[in-house]
């Protein structure tokens, strides 16, 4: 794949993040997933209506915010953050996602609690460049 292809997935895969999970336009993120979605996360149900109906259920404080995003081939991986989903912290994420035929066919996720100042081995921020408040 060339060097544009993997330009246009991660456009993709940032606007389709952007449009479910910010915006929450339903009907409109449909275009970003396939109907034929797999999804490997244990606590999200299959499919992308088993994506979408969970993020229904979330308060519409949810916000992503995208980090560092590599793409190679087909896949895309994007370092995130999620918050106000009604958790005491917001989750650092790892999605994984491979694209088919220009829609998000397959996902796999890592999800970590966000450390605290305190919490932080490193001394260093899990996500941007500060500590959460």
């Amino acid at each position: 794949m060339t060097n544009a292809a993997e330009v246009t997935n991660k456009a993709l895969v940032l606007e389709a993040f952007d449009t479910l999970f910010n915006q929450r336009d339903y009907a409109a993120a449909e275009r970003f997933w396939s109907p034929d979605y797999i999804q490997h996360s244990a606590h999200i149900a299959p499919g992308r209506d088993g994506l979408f109906n969970l993020i229904k259920t979330l308060p519409p404080t949810l916000r992503y915010e995208p980090g560092v995003i590599v793409a190679e081939g087909d896949y895309v991986i994007v370092h995130g953050r999620f918050s106000g989903h009604g958790r005491p912290v917001a989750w650092i994420a790892a999605d994984i996602l491979r694209i088919e035929d220009g829609v998000l066919a397959e996902h796999w996720d890592v999800l970590q609690d966000e450390a605290t100042e305190a919490e932080s081995q490193s001394g260093l921020p899990m996500f941007g460049n500060r500590f959460p408040r």
